[in-house]
């Protein structure tokens, strides 16, 4: 019945049309590039169709590629948790793959996982970050991703977490009244562009506190998580997300610089494949995550009594 499959074939196809190069393909299966290509070329006489249209630039799918992916996709994906679960050193253990933005990941969610260990010892959480957004769609590798946005992902099922604001932080003691020295502010270089404008001239002139800018020296660095260790070590203020914060300014070793005065960010969201949200795992995951969520929402709100939000774009 099933004697005439190319499996061969199909496993370097689908690499390589997940991945979107013949040579990160050959890389991710330890064969070379001219091998995938061989591989691409007799899957393609076979079924007598173009899967992959070439040119100076790369190769993209045609539309026959595009179907014959996600039914590839799914179907080797299925075949490798069945394998799994009939493995005797596997069977038991259960994994969800989650990703999510490196910052996320190590200044709220790491820290928290222990929690979750604690509630459901046997599912493995496999946490992988980027900055970009993996497209769910193709990757059903993926059972949950946590982003901030503005964009609504109508393919897909959305849980919404909770929305952040930008405010200025400091190390506890720090006297905002201060004229005699020079300030440090700290900021993140995004290297993906933001769906909102978060920036020190915004926050000074929304707090009346335009002089800081006249002695003012700027520090940048490329990740939220420097920032954070820098304003946490007293090497100045920092505009950072009211989500990522929450806990530090609980436990006293921050404090908010003008609480009152907040620059608009995006919301936290959950996202999956729909009907995913409804497996066993994923749903224990889940409700878990809104519990942290709704203490971390706690803890935002008790951060100002004032909400006066600044949005500029």
């Amino acid at each position: 019945m099933f004697s005439k499959i190319p499996l061969t074939a199909l496993r370097v196809f689908e690499s390589s049309a997940r991945l979107g190069t013949f040579k990160a393909a050959a890389d991710e299966l330890s064969v070379t590039p001219a091998a995938v290509s061989h591989q691409i070329k007799l899957l393609e006489s076979r079924l007598g169709v173009l899967l992959f249209e070439r040119g100076a630039s790369g190769v993209r799918l045609t539309d026959a590629g595009e179907r014959l992916f996600r039914t590839s996709h799914d179907a080797l994906l299925a075949l490798s948790r069945g394998l799994d679960a009939v493995r005797p050193e596997v069977a038991g253990e259960r994994t969800l793959v989650l990703t999510t933005t490196p910052g996320f990941a190590a200044m709220w969610l790491i820290p928290r996982l222990g929690r979750f260990r604690r509630v459901d010892p046997e599912l493995n959480i496999k946490v992988e970050t980027g900055n970009a957004l993996v497209d769910l769609e193709r990757d059903a590798r993926i059972d949950l991703a946590i982003r901030v946005t503005l964009r609504t992902f109508p393919g897909l099922h959305e849980v919404a977490l909770l929305d952040e604001y930008f405010g200025a932080y400091a190390a506890a003691g720090f006297d905002a009244h201060r004229t005699d020295e020079r300030l440090d502010l700290i900021e993140t270089v995004w290297g993906t562009p933001l769906p909102v404008s978060i920036d020190w001239v915004s926050w000074c002139r929304a707090a009346g506190r335009e002089t800081w800018l006249e002695r003012a020296v700027f520090r940048h660095y490329d990740d939220e998580q420097y920032v954070l260790q820098a304003v946490l070590h007293g090497q100045g203020v920092a505009l950072l997300s009211s989500v990522l914060v929450a806990e530090h300014v609980e436990r006293g070793a921050l404090m908010p610089v003008e609480p009152s005065v907040r620059l608009g960010g995006a919301r936290f969201v959950a996202l999956c494949r729909p009907g995913r949200e409804r497996e066993p795992q994923v749903r224990r995951f889940l409700d878990w995550l809104e519990a942290e969520i709704a203490l971390t929402r706690e803890a935002v709100a008790r951060m100002t009594d004032e909400r006066r939000t600044v949005t500029r774009t």
